[in-house]
């Protein structure tokens, strides 16, 4: 038996709230499901789980701080949970549970197989027998009704394959369901909110708790929610408490990096006459949809950088230096309330440049909406800041530990320069390294920076 503890979604965290439970005792998970939503001091975030199973006994309740660490909850072998298919049973050779008794099984018009299709059931209350949160989570996010399922596991339980593939044969005919997460159902029963009326902030646009209580607030007050809710949760914390708790976790993580990592600082000059003319070219050519900002250049030059100067992107532990299999670009984003974090385009180095754009544009709205994964805190291998359009035109900054490196981009800006002896006016950008001098030394920076200015002058091959 395994435990799901409160992650370290970070080097600056020491603790972290739980807000709200995404599964219940019995679901089945698999590594890389979220499980849960953690508030930390600088965001609020979905927990993902690292081993597959079956959810034991939850342990910790929502609304509860706990330091890094703690337990949450049990995770049991997925043949042990209570929604593990009955081949699994058989397949460990376990003997079978007794069949349930007669007035506990749904009634069946037919023997199942055990690769049947679920099929409408005429509205009988079917898909609800032993539906946990995760599978409810599912059919919501899906646009599938539960109680117009036959559930193909043990006692007519629906599973996750049922789901998947109720969801392919009835997304075309259903297009205009609205999308809500079950806890934003119940809060919307309980404040008196039409779900057709919100606007829904989740993947694929579906309605949240969160959005639920925003909607709500020219409604009535209404009896509380047996727990507490993402927005409950931050409603206990004023706007001014959650940014002052923001700042003394950066300042600590800041006074940290200066005290223990030996900075060294480099820049350069980039002349970016031929990757705006390209940049320009491509998008009189593209649909809006995949119109490139000059940040998607910057950006994917500094993962293929890190690709061909790999000592500069992995992490300093145990008083050495351990390299990452993967460039998972960290990028800094300013939050509206205050604040600063640098969640990670994983493996950005093997992004097509609109893809890399669209990932960013996501990226920086479910940062600055709280709606970031755990793994995209915690995964960054280098990070990036751009503060170009702030109006800065040069930026050095501080190394997040345990990372080695940071990468500045400043504006791109006309400026007078001499090419092939002659004097004319170009666009260029100030690219800065700040390195920890444990890792590598200047000649290292010097060809990361480099290859950058390469990579940049050929941006058809980015």
């Amino acid at each position: 038996m395994g435990e799901f503890t409160m992650p370290s979604l970070g080097a600056d965290m020491d603790e972290g709230t739980l807000v709200e439970w995404l599964v219940g005792p019995g679901d089945l998970i698999r590594r890389g499901d979220p499980v849960a939503v953690i508030e930390t001091a600088k965001s609020t975030i979905e927990v993902e789980c690292f081993e597959s199973g079956a959810m034991g006994r939850l342990l910790v309740e929502p609304g509860t701080t706990v330091p890094v660490g703690t337990p949450l909850a049990l995770i049991e072998p997925a043949a042990e949970g209570r929604g593990e298919p009955e081949r699994a049973r058989k397949a460990q050779g376990k003997p079978q549970a007794p069949p349930a008794p007669e007035h506990a099984r749904p009634a069946r018009t037919s023997k199942p197989s055990p690769a049947r299709t679920p099929v409408p059931s005429g509205g009988r209350d079917r898909g609800h027998v032993g539906a946990g949160p995760l599978i409810r989570r599912l059919a919501e996010q899906s646009g599938v009704d539960l109680t117009a399922l036959d559930g193909s596991g043990p006692a007519g339980r629906v599973t996750r394959a049922d789901i998947e593939r109720a969801a392919a044969a009835t997304t075309a005919a259903r297009p205009s369901r609205i999308r809500a997460t079950p806890l934003a159902r119940r809060r919307a029963a309980e404040l008196g909110v039409d779900l057709s009326a919100v606007t829904g902030t989740g993947k694929d646009s579906a309605i949240r708790a969160e959005d639920v209580s925003k909607a709500a607030s020219g409604h009535a007050a209404a009896p509380p929610p047996p727990r507490r809710t993402t927005a409950a949760v931050r409603a206990s914390h004023p706007p001014e408490d959650q940014a002052s708790g923001m700042r003394q976790v950066i300042a600590r993580l800041m006074t940290r990096a200066n005290r223990d990592i030996p900075h060294y600082y480099l820049s350069t000059t980039v002349d970016m006459a031929t990757a705006m003319d390209w940049l320009h070219d491509h998008n009189r050519r593209s649909p809006m949809s995949e119109r490139l900002l000059p940040a998607a250049l910057l950006l994917k030059a500094a993962a293929l950088a890190a690709h061909e100067v790999p000592e500069l992107n992995g992490f300093w532990t145990d008083d050495r230096f351990a390299a990452a299999q993967d460039i998972h670009l960290g990028v800094a984003v300013s939050l509206r309330g205050g604040g600063l974090v640098a969640p990670a385009l994983h493996r950005a180095d093997t992004l097509g440049l609109p893809e890399l754009m669209t990932a960013l544009k996501d990226l920086v709205s479910r940062a600055r909406t709280g709606r970031l994964r755990g793994s995209e805190v915690s995964d960054a291998t280098i990070t990036v800041t751009h503060l170009g359009d702030q109006g800065v035109e040069t930026v050095f900054g501080v190394i997040h530990p345990p990372q080695v490196a940071l990468v500045g981009f400043g504006r791109v800006v006309d400026r007078p320069c001499a090419v092939d002896g002659l004097l004319g006016v170009r666009p260029v950008v100030t690219a800065t390294l700040s390195a920890d001098h444990r890792a590598t030394d200047g000649a290292v920076g010097a060809r990361y920076l480099t290859t950058l200015d390469r990579l940049l002058q050929n941006p058809e091959k980015l």
